[in-house]
């Protein structure tokens, strides 16, 4: 990876899903746009907030997807990302493990 680029595996695929109260939403329904949930696989040398199993959170409108090795990843730039989950941000005094 090079510069500000970041790899990840996007979660859950793009079918039927299930709202909270448990109505059957089919994958043609056209929903508002919502950020999306992935884990980072790879960071280049100049990604500062994020590693390798953190995950983030970005807007697959704004989205280069890449296939290596027969796997399909998005390919993002720091700045794109939203908000980084991660186990070891957890661990700090007072801290949620999510920065926005």
């Amino acid at each position: 990876m090079l510069h500000d680029r970041v790899l990840v595996r996007t979660e859950a695929g793009e079918g039927e899903r299930r709202s909270t109260g448990g109505i059957l939403i089919p994958a043609t329904a056209e929903l508002s746009r919502r950020c999306a949930w992935a884990e980072a696989v790879a960071v280049g040398q100049s990604v500062r907030s994020v590693e390798p199993g953190d995950r983030v959170l970005y807007d697959p409108e704004d989205k280069l997807e890449v296939e290596v090795r027969g796997a399909t990843y998005v390919l993002l730039r720091e700045r794109d990302l939203h908000a980084v989950a991660a186990e070891r941000l957890s661990g700090a005094e007072g801290s949620t493990g999510l920065y926005l």
